[in-house]
């Protein structure tokens, strides 16, 4: 049987080039043995974490590129994946998957049934309803911990993260405020996801724009950015503000060997006791039923809306990741086989 995937040609230097990528033919048995699956993928995600993935430290030139997939079980002799039944599969970039799910290990090589998202469709399982929902609601309620008429502020809001982050913030009574890369993506954010405040953040003066519209302090910043932009909301935190570190979107394409330095106030944050904290949404392993069931009934609900960004094709999955990166997508960025 004929298979394709997606392997990595060249370390990536800054931003990834499409010849970075190639999409290789492979031949996949047509027999498999007991305890394997042999997989379709339906949906495949692309998010920003994978730019890491392509530096010399993590992978090898010929690696298949990481990633997740909503995948149909086209054959199976293994009990807990039927043949006909959906999964999500962390298999990286490849259309056919032969595999063994119980001899899978870790967070980025591991296959799950499908969830029941009740009605919900399929691709959800990759966004608001899997890994990139449970780390906005992780994220935003275990460590920023909001509470009522409290000020929260979230930047990459229009991304996958960042616009469910600023939904539940606003499901627990706070006020939001976003900041995102386009006045499409404000648009957005502001009319469609009833964000109080929105901005274009490269037309604005950003301590300006907090100091105006922020006047009673910052009390919880869901950080999917990093950099300067955050050394100012810093700056305008309350006393025991929050503070969740869950990426650092300016610094994914700088070259492996620069040092990232920006500036930073250590004495506001010991004076103003204020809380920084890095997190991987696997901490919260046991509960991510409780949380996909608790997604899904918001959306069934209508407190959160869900937008996709699509790409169709598997070979375009590197453009659709390109594209990501760029700031291109609103949402989720998916691509469909």
């Amino acid at each position: 049987m004929q298979a394709r995937k997606i392997t990595i040609k060249h370390y990536f230097e800054g931003l990834p080039k499409l010849s970075d990528f190639e999409l290789v033919e492979e031949t996949i048995p047509d027999i498999i043995i007991d305890g394997e699956i042999l997989l379709k993928g339906e949906y495949f995600s692309v998010d920003p974490y994978m730019r890491a993935f392509g530096n010399r430290d993590k992978v090898n030139v010929g690696d298949t590129m990481l990633g997740s997939q909503v995948a149909l079980v086209l054959k199976s002799r293994n009990s807990k994946y039927p043949e006909g039944s959906k999964v999500l599969a962390y298999v990286g970039w490849r259309d056919h998957t032969i595999c063994n799910p119980d001899k899978l290990k870790g967070m980025y090589s591991m296959v799950l049934p499908l969830p029941d998202l009740k009605g919900l469709p399929d691709s959800y399982a990759l966004g608001p309803c899997g890994m990139t929902g449970l780390t906005a609601y992780f994220g935003l309620l275990k460590i920023c911990e909001p509470k009522k008429g409290e000020l929260v502020v979230v930047n990459s809001a229009a991304g996958a993260v960042g616009s469910l982050v600023g939904q539940i913030a606003k499901i627990k009574g706070c006020k939001v405020v976003g900041f995102a890369g386009s006045d499409e993506k404000v648009n957005w954010i502001k009319e469609d996801l009833q964000f109080n405040f929105a901005f274009n953040y490269k037309q604005v003066h950003l301590d300006s724009i907090l100091k105006k519209f922020c006047l009673e302090g910052i009390d919880c910043y869901y950080d999917n950015v990093g950099g300067e932009f955050s050394y100012t909301v810093l700056k305008n935190m309350n006393m025991f503000g929050r503070v969740a570190l869950s990426g650092s979107l300016s610094q994914y394409n700088n070259g492996l060997n620069a040092e990232n330095k920006i500036p930073f106030d250590y004495f506001n944050l010991v004076c103003k006791q204020i809380k920084m904290e890095g997190f991987n949404t696997s901490r919260w392993v046991a509960d991510f039923e409780d949380g996909v069931k608790q997604m899904a009934t918001w959306i069934h609900e209508g407190k959160i809306i869900v937008r996709e960004t699509h790409t169709k094709g598997f070979e375009n999955m590197a453009q659709a990741f390109i594209d990501l990166l760029e700031g291109k997508s609103i949402g989720k960025s998916i691509v469909v086989l």
